[in-house]
């Protein structure tokens, strides 16, 4: 059971090296675009340290992009791990979807299109859930 998570490090880090890079900038523009708006400028008027300044006050609002293409990323992990599985020699659901394509079986790539579809709806829920845990404007009622 070891070898097999030893054998998952590789893919994993060759689909989430993408991603990172991607939210490292959209965080830091997001941040420094919040960080000039006035109740930033007002919890340092109260006197409050830096450090909870940013944590508190600015990286809960700058934090509301990354949870919009979470969901995307998400999706496009799943649905677009073709040529990753591929490159590792892993069957996954790409190879699956690749097979139902050269074999014309309209069922499983009708399941395969269903699932990521499904993938899609329940990101987009769970960003939705992040937006009212992270912007206390929105409440879920």
């Amino acid at each position: 059971m070891l070898d097999s998570y030893a054998h998952l490090i590789l893919p994993t880090a060759a689909l989430m090296i993408i991603s990172v890079a991607g939210y490292t900038r959209y965080s830091r523009a997001s941040l420094l675009e919040v960080m000039n708006q006035d109740y930033v400028r007002t919890a340092r008027a109260k006197g409050l340290n830096e450090r909870t300044v940013v944590v508190r006050h600015a990286m809960r609002n700058a934090l509301l992009p990354i949870a919009t293409i979470i969901p995307v990323d998400i999706t496009g992990l799943i649905g677009g791990a073709v040529i990753t599985e591929q490159v590792f020699a892993w069957n996954g659901m790409g190879s699956l979807f690749v097979r139902g394509l050269n074999a014309v079986d309209v069922n499983l790539v009708m399941g395969y299109v269903m699932v990521v579809g499904l993938m899609a709806v329940i990101g987009n829920v769970i960003a939705d859930l992040l937006y009212s845990a992270l912007d206390p404007r929105i409440r879920i009622s």
